[in-house]
Order: structure tokens, then sequence, then C-alpha cells
């Protein structure tokens, strides 16, 4: 998010309408009313340099430049309320620290360290907690991290839903790593690293809602080791950023406002997976707005954009990648979708929700 100071210093107005005096699902879309919501209530008390920036993670300078000469500190959080607490493929407790984890990664950080704050319903199996926890540790075994600190509390039942989980991420970027969404340049090639839509999609198959059954899995997984080896092969990589909530197009938005510059996708360039789509189609959804949890936006100068995509291919993750745009000077703070029958047209950031409860 850009840093509009100057016209939201001293805002005391309610949130837009309609939903201006009550939190509503649609806050929690990562889409416009999230925006909204922060940028309105949030950033009135909370507002600062490194907060504004509107990136995955704060990166800053460690007081004490003597340790690590040159690097930087990044520090992330973020909770985890997905409905079902199972899923095709994951599971809350490896979506708490692959999440985390891909925050870091996508400022170019090396992942250390991560809290763990916990919120138990009552009533909630000792079994399925433990099942949890021990995915929660294959998924810091896979990012070679530690959980070095937590907390736990417990709540009436029907209060929380069984288990909410909080998770803070701590890590270091190498000298001479900058990256960030406000970093992407006219000429800069877009890469997305796989089919979109696979996690909102097998969440919905998880709570029964599709109506029909599907094999997509998620996609969740620590993204670490991926991102290291295409930043120690590229140091003309620009921007990074995971589209989680708000999908492939409200990521996008997010970076073409952060940039100020206009970015042009292909539809037919974008890898969607045949069930994705159909499920899609049945149900009214466009798969640029569906979640993903494995997957990654890549914005890099078009001198590497080749050799960036080879490393990419060369993993298990990113075997699907493909380019699916470019970074381009105007119209600013847009993005453009050329059609397969011709056309252009804009693509928005999502608005609302419309899958609640999907990480």
């Amino acid at each position: 998010m850009s840093d509009n100071s100057d016209s939201i210093q001293n805002w005391s107005c309610p949130l837009p309408l309609p939903h201006k005096d009550k939190i509503v699902l649609g806050h929690g879309s990562g889409g416009k009313m999230t925006h909204d919501l922060i940028k309105i209530i949030f950033w009135k008390y909370f507002k600062n340099s490194l907060l504004n920036s509107g990136n995955d993670a704060a990166v800053f300078l460690p007081t004490d430049t003597k340790t690590i000469t040159g690097s930087k500190f990044a520090i992330c959080t973020d909770s985890h309320v997905v409905s079902p607490l199972f899923f095709p493929g994951g599971d809350i407790g490896r979506l708490a620290i692959s999440g985390t984890v891909n925050d870091l990664s996508m400022m170019g950080a090396t992942p250390y360290y991560l809290t763990a704050g916990f919120i138990l319903e009552e009533g909630l199996e000792i079994n399925l907690l433990e099942k949890i926890l021990a995915s929660m540790q294959q998924a810091a075994g896979e990012a070679k991290v530690n959980v070095v600190a937590g907390d736990t509390k417990v709540v009436q039942k029907g209060k929380a839903d069984g288990l909410y989980i909080n998770t803070t991420g701590f890590g270091v970027i190498s000298p001479g790593v900058n990256i960030s969404g406000e970093n992407a340049k006219p000429g800069d090639v877009v890469i997305v690293s796989g089919p979109i839509g696979d996690h909102g999609i097998a969440v919905l198959t998880a709570r029964g809602e599709l109506g029909f059954e599907t094999d997509i899995r998620s996609d969740v997984a620590p993204l670490n080791c991926i991102i290291s080896s295409i930043v120690e092969a590229s140091n003309k990589i620009h921007v990074l950023r995971d589209p989680t909530r708000g999908g492939l197009g409200t990521t996008l938005n997010e970076i073409a406002h952060q940039s100020g510059v206009c970015i042009t996708i292909e539809e037919a360039t974008i890898p969607v997976r045949p069930a994705v789509s159909s499920a899609c189609e049945v149900l009214g959804f466009d798969p640029l707005y569906i979640a993903n949890e494995g997957k990654f936006v890549v914005i890099v100068d078009p001198v590497d954009a080749s050799k960036v995509l080879d490393v990419i291919h060369a993993n298990p993750l990113g075997s699907e990648a493909q380019i699916i745009g470019e970074v381009q000077s105007k119209p600013q703070d847009r993005v453009l979708l050329k059609t397969t029958i011709g056309t252009t047209r804009i693509v928005d950031m999502l608005a609302g929700e419309i899958l609640p409860r999907i990480c």
C-alpha cells in the first residue's frame, strides 16, 4: 500500500458505505474492503513508515550493525482461521508455518525463527491438536526454521471454531538484496510460479460446498528454498509476492499501486488447472481472485527473466511456472488482462469476500 500520509493522518471518519459501523466478512477478504479497513482505521493508530510500506514483512536495519554488517531484518505476523482445520493437501498447522515463512521470503529474507500463539476451543480433541502440531513440525523442518516462543489460551466451547493460530516470523536479508512491492519498473517481466486457485478450491471441497467432488489439493508449502535459489541466481528481481487472499488479481493490483505502474497480463498464459477452472465456472468465480498458499509472483528485469524462469522450473514447486505479462508505465495503478478472444479488460482489486475463512 502506498503511503497516503497527508490524506489519512487526521482521518476519523467511518469506513466507506455500506459497512461503516461494523466488521463484516468482506473486511477479511484481502481485497479493497481490507485495504480500506487498514488505511482508515488501523493506520490512524499505528501509522509509521515500516507499516505503511504495504509489503508482506517490515524491513529494518538492526540497531547493532556490528553483528550483521550490511544486513537488514524482516519481521511479519499472521493469523490463521481456516475452516475446516483439515483440507486436501494441508491443514491449519501447515498453513500457519508456510504462510509466515513465505511472507518473509517475499522480501528476500532468510527465515530463521517463528513464534506461535494458539487459541484453543474447549472440547478440541487432544489427538487433533497433536496432529496439527506434528504438521507444523514437519513444515518447519522443510523450511529449516524453529518455533522459539509461543502462547496458549483456551476459550469456551463455541467461541473459537476449534483452533486459531497466530504466528510471527523473523528473518535476515543479505546485503544488496532490495525486493519490494514498490520496485516494479516498466519493461519488467511478470512470472507466476504455477497454477492458481488450488488452495481455495481445495478448502471449498473440504467444506462440501461445491456440490461435487474434485481431486484438487491445496498448494500450501513453505517457499523459502525456491525463493532463495532465485535470489541467488539474479540480483535483478524487483518484486516477490505470494497471491494468497484475494488471489493473483488483487496481488497484482497491490503491486501496481505501490509502484505506480500498469501490469498487463495475458489470459492464455496464466496457468489454471482444468478442475479449478470448471469449479470456478460452476460457482461463478474468477480464478484470478481465488486464494493460493504455495505460489508466488516474480517481477524481474527482462535481462534475467529466462534465467529466473529456468531456476524456478528446476524446483518441483515451480515446474509449471509461466511468464504471464509485463510491466508498463501507463495507465498507472492499473492491471490489464488481454483475453483469449483479443479484447482487453481491467482487472480490479477484489472488492469483498468470496471465500471466507480460507486461510
